[in-house]
């Protein structure tokens, strides 16, 4: 049995009256906007952020992401320990020790030589060679670059029989190095910058038994560091360690480093901070730079001098301590060339003779404080010993500074 309930709904219906068209009913007036002039606040800025960020004063959010800076703190900080080990190693390791002096000592000693260093490096250690050789040149060191493949393919002879090599190899058995290395001579002094501690255990030495060793190893590989072998803490140490192979030959060879560095850099900000005001020591013949007589002073001939100063590259000549300058020596007579150096004692000038004066004295003050010297015709040839600290480091006669 069905049932039936009554259907209840909302609508209502209208007996008797005609239908019209349904028409929705007016909407409702829309409010007034006020005029720019009639706003009197502001609309407020919706912030979506945290509530304290929102906070009236609160700092903006943060630029920078954890991750990218967390992994340049971690580069930074491995290659920082690398170059604090490496500094450890040289102070206290007797391969290292020796070998850095035997290095400085090489370098020194060709570069007197009017000899120069030719780094030698392929790849990543190429480009730190470039480096280098631009950093020694700039400190008064003449450097070169090799590559070794160009270097068998004629740029070999860029080597001169007076210059000293210096390899460069993490690995120490490029084999780009290897095969160069038989044709350069047996004879020429040959360093190599290398992780290897142990001269025995590096290919290209066991190959040059000779070599100098330079160890540049790194506390822990870069893979294990960084997930990749990329040359990164490598590179940095092996720069560091020629970066002081610079700054220590520039000190040995030249009395003052900062006035060579100024003379080879003139441009850029670097040169514009130098103070250009010449001084004594710009014109000294350093003391290296002067060839020695190592004979007996009673057993010397003028004519001993002469052939010296010939040679000489700075035309200046010592015997014990006495000095011959060029100036002094073209006025040397014929008539006395075969006489002993006790009866031409014209020709020299003893050393309680010399005049001291301090490296960094401006040209101009060096002159007003020779005074009234400067009147006498002997002046000219009277000798200037510059001194550094007390010691001498050079020398020039007064005609120098006055012409």
């Amino acid at each position: 049995m069905v049932e039936h309930h009554p259907v209840h709904n909302s609508e209502v219906y209208l007996l008797g009256i005609p239908s019209r068209p349904s028409i929705p009913p007016p909407s409702p007036p829309s409010p007034l906007l006020p005029t720019p002039s009639e706003q009197s606040e502001s609309i407020e800025e919706l912030c979506l952020d945290d509530d304290e960020l929102c906070a009236p004063g609160a700092e903006p959010a943060h630029q920078w992401n954890e991750k990218f800076v967390d992994g340049a703190v971690h580069v930074l900080s491995t290659e920082a320990t690398a170059l604090r080990r490496i500094a450890h190693l040289y102070e206290t390791d007797t391969v290292a020790r020796t070998g850095f002096t035997a290095a400085i000592t090489a370098i020194t000693t060709q570069i007197r030589a009017r000899g120069k260093l030719v780094i030698i490096g392929v790849g990543k250690s190429g480009h730190i060679s470039k480096k280098l050789v631009a950093t020694f040149n700039s400190l008064g060191v003449h450097a070169t670059f090799l590559h070794p493949t160009e270097a068998l393919h004629g740029d070999l002879g860029k080597i001169g029989p007076l210059d000293v090599v210096l390899f460069i190899t993490f690995s120490g058995k490029t084999g780009e190095l290897l095969s160069l290395l038989p044709h350069i001579a047996p004879d020429l002094p040959t360093l190599i910058l290398t992780s290897h501690r142990d001269p025995l255990e590096c290919k290209i030495i066991q190959q040059r038994p000779g070599m100098i060793l330079l160890p540049a190893p790194i506390h822990e590989s870069e893979t294990s560091s960084f997930g990749v072998s990329a040359p990164t803490t490598s590179t940095t140490v092996a720069l560091a360690i020629g970066d002081a192979l610079a700054i220590v030959a520039s000190q040995e060879l030249h009395p003052s480093v900062s006035s060579v560095f100024a003379r080879n850099h003139p441009g850029g900000a670097i040169g514009a901070s130098f103070d250009k005001i010449p001084s004594v020591r710009d014109h000294m013949v350093p003391f290296h730079d002067i060839t020695s007589i190592e004979e007996d002073f009673d057993i010397v001939r003028a004519v001993d001098i002469l052939r010296a100063g010939y040679i000489s590259p700075s035309g200046w000549v010592r015997v014990g301590n006495f000095l011959a300058s060029p100036s002094r020596i073209r006025k040397l007579e014929t008539a006395k060339l075969a006489s002993p150096l006790s009866d031409v004692l014209e020709l020299v000038v003893e050393k309680a003779k010399w005049v001291s004066i301090p490296a960094d004295t401006p040209i101009s003050q060096a002159i007003s404080l020779l005074g009234g010297w400067t009147a006498a015709a002997t002046i000219t040839t009277t000798i200037l010993a510059v001194t550094v600290k007390d010691k001498f480091v050079g020398v020039l006669e007064v005609g120098q500074l006055l012409a």
